[in-house]
C-alpha cells in the first residue's frame, strides 16, 4: 500500500482525508446539497456529472470550489435519464439514454466513442469555467475494464489531473494493475477510497489508515424533486446532515486527521 502523505509534505504515517460530495449536477437537490456540504460542512471536494441536467446550474453557482469531473457513461435511475454530450450511438440504450447497467455499457461501448465523450465532458466543464481538480469514473465504468481504463489514464495525463482509484485490493478483483499503471504515468490517486454513508463518525475516523483516504458521500437537500427522481433520496439527505453537523468535523480534528481536497494532489502532481 502506498502512503501519499510524504508527497504532500507530511510525515510518513500521517492520516489525511478527502471528504467528497459526489454526483453534483444530477438533480437540483444534489447540486445544492453538494455546494452546501462544501461551503457549510466538512466536504472538501465534489464530483460533477456533466451530462446531468443540473450541471449548468452547478456552473452558475461555482466560486472556485474544489470540483472534479465525475466521468459518466451510465444513467441508472428508472425515471430520470441523461445521455451523451456527443453523437455516440454505442453509448445509448433502447430508451435513448446512457445504459442503466455496467454490463450493458461494457457489452456495446465503442472505445473511440468513449474517448470522445469523456473528453467532451472535461472540455465542457473547462469551457463553463471550472478549475477541474481531478477525474473520477461513475460506478467504476472506466476503472474496471482495461480498454476503458486506457482512456481514463490518457485523459488524466492529457489534462494533468489526479484520479480517484480504488485501493490495491481492487486490482485483484478486476484483474489488472490500474494503480500501478497510473503511478508509472505520474498520476496521483488517494491511497484508498471508502464509503461514508451510514457510518458512525467516530468509527469512520478510527478506521482511517495512514496516507490519503477519500471518503465518499452523495449529499442532497430534501425536496420533492429529489425524492421523485431518486429512490435513495432519504440516504442523500442523511449524508448532507452528517456533513453539515459538527460531529464528523470534531471527530477528525480531535484525532489529528489532516483534511485536504483534491487540489492538493493536483498541485503536487504538477510539480513533478
Amino acid at each position: 500500500m502506498d502512503d501519499l502523505a510524504p508527497r504532500l509534505g507530511h510525515d510518513p504515517g500521517t492520516r489525511l482525508v478527502i471528504v467528497t460530495a459526489d454526483e453534483m449536477g444530477t438533480t437540483h437537490a444534489a447540486t445544492v446539497g453538494a455546494y452546501t456540504a462544501l461551503r457549510d460542512g466538512v466536504a472538501t471536494s465534489a464530483g460533477l456529472v456533466m451530462p446531468g441536467p443540473w450541471s449548468r446550474h452547478a456552473a452558475r453557482l461555482y466560486r472556485g470550489d474544489d470540483i472534479g469531473v465525475h466521468l459518466t457513461l451510465n444513467a441508472e435511475l428508472e425515471c430520470f435519464r441523461w445521455g451523451p454530450l456527443t453523437a455516440a450511438p454505442s453509448l445509448l440504450d433502447g430508451d435513448g439514454g446512457f445504459p442503466r447497467t455496467l454490463d450493458d455499457l461494457w457489452d456495446h461501448a465503442d472505445v473511440d466513442e468513449v474517448r470522445r465523450e469523456c473528453r467532451a465532458q472535461i472540455e465542457r466543464a473547462i469551457l463553463w469555467g471550472f478549475d477541474i481538480t481531478h477525474l473520477s469514473s461513475h460506478r467504476g465504468a472506466l476503472q474496471n475494464r482495461p480498454e476503458f481504463f486506457d482512456v481514463l489514464l490518457e485523459l488524466a495525463c492529457d489534462f494533468d489531473l489526479p484520479l480517484r482509484l480504488d485501493g490495491d485490493e481492487a486490482e485483484d478483483a478486476v484483474g489488472f494493475p490500474f494503480r500501478r499503471l497510473a503511478r508509472e504515468a505520474g498520476i496521483l490517486a488517494p491511497d484508498r477510497v471508502v464509503a461514508g454513508r451510514g457510518t458512525d463518525p467516530a468509527d469512520l475516523v478510527a478506521a482511517l489508515a495512514p496516507g490519503v483516504t477519500e471518503v465518499l458521500f452523495a449529499p442532497a437537500v430534501d425536496s420533492d424533486e429529489g425524492r421523485a427522481a431518486d429512490p435513495r433520496a432519504q440516504a442523500r439527505v442523511e449524508d448532507l446532515h452528517l456533513l453539515t453537523a459538527p460531529t464528523l468535523s470534531r471527530a477528525l480534528a480531535e484525532a489529528g486527521v489532516v483534511v485536504i481536497g483534491y487540489r492538493r494532489l493536483r498541485d503536487a502532481q504538477r510539480r513533478r
